[in-house]
């Protein structure tokens, strides 16, 4: 199985609890994770720009593939060993309701992160050790 990078916004707590879980379930190394926000993020060796990765969850496969939106969740909870929201993120018959729904989060991110991110934070640092 290939490694899926995902690229995230580490200014964003509700980005950040996500990718905590994430990391701590990467027990297979098949994930690895790229801040958008890190000063050395370097979008040509990435070949993705930060603005289109802000406006849109990006993941690329060790394959060169390149995933977004909803998909690159199903990926990454495969690869994290999380088979049930693997299996619930890339059924295509709940795509008309995933979709709209991601696309709504992400138009309301940072209201929502500021809202709810820290707590969600500090529960998967909690959980997750």
């Amino acid at each position: 199985m290939d490694a899926l990078t995902v690229y995230y916004d580490g200014q964003c707590p509700l980005c950040r609890a996500e990718i905590h879980v994430l990391r701590a379930r990467n027990h297979r190394g098949l994930l690895r994770f790229e801040d958008l926000a890190d000063s050395a993020f370097d979008e040509a060796v990435h070949r993705i720009s930060c603005a289109a990765a802000l406006e849109r969850i990006h993941g690329r496969l060790d394959s060169g593939e390149l995933l977004t939106g909803v998909a690159v969740f199903a990926e990454a909870y495969r690869r994290a060993d999380l088979p049930l929201l693997a299996w619930l993120f890339s059924r295509s018959w709940l795509a008309p309701l995933l979709n709209p729904a991601y696309r709504a989060f992400v138009r309301n991110r940072l209201a929502l992160s500021r809202a709810l991110g820290p707590s969600l934070l500090r529960l998967a640092q909690r959980v997750y050790k």
